[in-house]
């Protein structure tokens, strides 16, 4: 069943523009995921900004030196935090998909232990700097710098977790904004 935003059409890849297609089939083969995002669904109906809303998604989340593990659970934290539904639910499910990253537990959900002992301490601290870089960009210092150098980034990887704030802004403002639910086929690969 098709989840429909109250607010911006939800275009399935079977209605899709070829130029959508391209984008959507980029989106599939890149996330190494077998159907389409509501979240870019919901953006379909106008390529141009699909585009560089894909484009700044992937070069920020997809690729980089820092742990797509950590990026995600950086946009988990912020999206509970801040109560974006669709972003806290979809980056969790995500996050927990690499937990066998962090400890091969089957049991063991990230998402639901933020603050064990399995998780290095230089995650912590960047999802700590980096949520207080979404949430409150006005308040981070020098300081917040400092402390994410000696927990072991270096000076570009520094950069790359501030981009996470960035991104995790736009991921939640479209999705609270759109409407859209968390996709079925996500639900159904957690279960």
């Amino acid at each position: 069943m098709e989840n429909t935003p109250t607010r911006f059409k939800v275009v399935s890849y079977e209605e899709a523009k070829p130029e959508v297609k391209a984008i959507y089939d980029d989106t599939m083969k890149s996330m190494q995921i077998p159907f389409v995002l509501n979240w870019f669904k919901c953006q379909g109906s106008n390529p141009v900004l699909l585009k560089g809303n894909w484009e700044k998604l992937k070069a920020t989340l997809l690729l980089g030196d820092v742990p797509n593990v950590l990026k995600q659970l950086i946009i988990f934290n912020v999206s509970k935090e801040r109560n974006c539904n669709y972003c806290e639910q979809a980056h969790g499910i995500f996050a927990n998909s690499m937990t066998d990253m962090i400890d091969e537990n089957i049991n063991f959900k990230i998402t639901e232990n933020l603050d064990s002992p399995l998780i290095p301490d230089s995650y912590k601290k960047a999802i700590q700097i980096v949520t207080k870089a979404a949430l409150n960009h006005s308040e981070i210092n020098d300081q917040d710098f400092e402390e994410l150098k000696n927990a072991g980034f270096n000076a570009d990887e520094v950069q790359e977790l501030m981009a996470q704030a960035d991104l995790v802004n736009m991921l939640n403002t479209i999705a609270d904004l759109s409407g859209i639910k968390i996709d079925n086929e996500l639900m159904e690969a957690q279960a």
